[in-house]
């Protein structure tokens, strides 16, 4: 007879992870499904830290989902003496009089400011003279860049989070099937069906949190409407690897430019690490959660270094010491997706993270589980629903446009 459980996650990474140890948490039999062995690098769950920011200037619907994260990782840090979250403080640079974009939202700063505001958040807006004062390692400024400085910011590890919920997940209960590639799903009455390499497994309900391979296994709209861009993260040589302790530096972005690629961030050096890690974001060109990105080109680490480093962040040799490729799912509003399958109405979609998903995770977790055995969530995710999407965006997104 198939496996049977009151909930099958398919997809172990950030999303996953999180809604199997919420699920186990409160009692529900669990499987989480995974088509590789988690944490690991094929997804977007992974590459030493992620960003977290409290006000969250991509809209005001995130601010709960971080604070909540944040909530979490720290009861996880008591249960498991994982170390998960580093406030190190978070500084935001860009112009306070020029265009500028980040993940389609203009005038990052201020809109972060503005969250910040609503939910009294800790926070400081910083002139330019006193931006080049307190963080003279940023160079190059231009005449009406500024700041936005959030002390409670920092970065999350992400394999260590996936790690400790796993484990809390199994401690209660949860089982898991990982390096099990699941081939279809189907939903017949009250009974969800899901095909693995492993053989079928059934369910009340299933969460799909695949990442770049919700599209692939779930087809139309999702086939229409999902993007997948790789993008590459390089950590470089430092000249003095004091500039980014933790203690001293927080995590950065710096505007430049009036797109969303014209930028970039990074992190200080975590405790037992080397090199800095700087990334920026590209959304030209496309790929799927088939195709090999894992080696990364040399040449892509000297031209991150000439387009956005050289000249704007002091210490940071070009010296690299490596780049890992991770995959994006993007939707077209760069929003997330968190809503019912519209032919299936017990398996719940949680995926489509839109480059900067991975802070709100351990919350959305919660929320999903919530939803999925109560029937709603303490916290509101109806801005991540499907049908925001005309249909006409979804053409667009079948027609090969930016989505």
């Amino acid at each position: 007879m198939a496996p049977t459980a009151d909930v099958v996650v398919i997809g172990l990474g950030a999303m996953g992870a999180a809604a199997l140890y919420q699920l186990a948490q409160r009692g529900v039999s669990a499987i989480g499904i995974d088509r590789f062995a988690p944490p690991h690098d094929h997804g977007s769950s992974h590459g030493e830290t992620r960003v977290t920011r409290q006000a969250v200037g991509e809209g005001a619907i995130y601010a709960p989902l971080v604070l909540r994260s944040h909530d979490i990782w720290r009861t996880l840090e008591a249960a498991t003496g994982a170390r998960l979250l580093v406030a190190c403080g978070g500084l935001i640079i860009g112009p306070s009089q020029r265009a500028s974009s980040h993940h389609g939202k203009p005038d990052f700063v201020r809109s972060t400011e503005a969250v910040a505001r609503q939910f009294a958040i800790p926070h400081e807006i910083l002139p330019h003279d006193e931006l080049r004062h307190r963080f003279p390692r940023f160079t190059g400024l231009e005449p009406d860049d500024i700041g936005y400085y959030e002390p409670g910011a920092g970065f999350v590890h992400p394999e260590a989070c996936i790690t400790a919920q796993l484990v809390e997940a199994a401690r209660r209960g949860a089982s898991t099937l990982p390096n099990t590639r699941v081939t279809a799903i189907a939903q017949h009455g009250d009974t969800v069906r899901i095909d693995t390499t492993a053989g079928r497994v059934e369910a009340a309900h299933a969460i799909v949190s695949a990442g770049a391979w919700t599209a692939p296994l779930l087809g139309a709209p999702f086939n229409r409407l999902l993007r997948v861009t790789p993008q590459v993260l390089h950590w470089f040589a430092p000249e003095d690897p004091a500039l980014f302790d933790p203690a001293h530096c927080p995590i950065y972005f710096r505007m430049h430019g009036r797109g969303d690629s014209d930028y970039f961030y990074g992190f200080p050096i975590p405790a037992g690490t080397t090199g800095v890690k700087v990334a920026t974001e590209q959304f030209d060109v496309a790929t799927d959660a088939e195709t090999d990105d894992g080696e990364v080109p040399a040449a892509l680490a000297s031209q991150m270094h000439a387009a956005h480093i050289a000249g704007r962040l002091n210490g940071v040799s070009a010296r690299a010491l490596r780049s890992l490729a991770c995959r994006y799912t993007s939707t077209p509003d760069s929003g997330f997706l968190i809503d019912t399958h519209p032919d299936m109405s017990r398996v719940l979609i949680v995926s489509a993270c839109s480059g900067h998903g991975f802070k709100h995770s351990a919350a959305i977790g919660e929320a999903v589980a919530e939803r999925v055995t109560t029937g709603h969530s303490t916290l509101d995710l109806s801005a991540f629903q499907l049908a925001r999407f005309s249909h006409e965006a979804v053409s667009a997104c079948s027609n090969g446009q930016n989505c």
